[in-house]
């Protein structure tokens, strides 16, 4: 068996299954199951962490596949909600674009360099934990819909809508620096 295939990548590919399944939930107003699917999906992303740390290993496989589920899901969670009108476009739009420059950018090192490693930020870090608790409240709130879920929800858009902003300058002022000092 390839060395890539071990349970802690196994369980992240299972987070990538479930991605288009808690979109077309989102999207089709299925807000208990997609919200249940999510919550699954982020255990697996508990579990496979730990495995890779223990028994299971980490592998060159799992560094990239693990950041490309959570991308998947997080940003596939988002569209999703802006398709079904839940959440404003332009809210989709910071979330993907910074996502879409992270990509961009990390080919453009990755083209311009020798660096192949890519570790998160603090603030990429931050961004991504807001970015989960943000979609939590909105899937929460379409759920089981409350005042003060609503207020929950709008005022979480704005902290994520800052965090993914700022996350995305401080990846980019990263990205420049590696070029530079190549």
């Amino acid at each position: 068996m390839p060395r890539w295939v071990n349970l802690a990548n196994l369980v992240t590919l299972l987070r990538l299954v479930l991605v288009p399944f808690i979109i077309k939930d989102v999207i089709d107003g299925l807000h208990f199951r997609a919200l249940t699917l999510f919550f699954i999906a982020a255990v697996t992303d508990v579990i496979d962490g730990a495995l890779a740390r223990s028994a299971s290993g980490t592998t060159q496989a799992g560094a990239y596949l693990d950041p490309i589920a959570d991308k998947c899901l997080m940003s596939g969670v988002f569209l999703a909600l802006g398709a079904a009108e839940i959440v404003p476009w332009w809210f989709v739009g910071i979330v993907f674009g910074r996502d879409l420059l992270i990509l961009i950018g990390v080919l453009g090192v990755m083209a311009l360099t020798k660096v192949r490693k890519f570790p998160p930020s603090r603030w990429g870090k931050l961004s991504t934990f807001v970015q989960i608790v943000t979609a939590i409240c909105w899937m929460t709130r379409n759920a089981w819909p409350t005042p003060v879920l609503e207020a929950i929800s709008s005022a979480m858009l704005w902290v994520c809508a800052a965090c993914t902003i700022a996350s995305g300058l401080d990846y980019t002022w990263r990205g420049m620096h590696l070029v530079r000092a190549r």
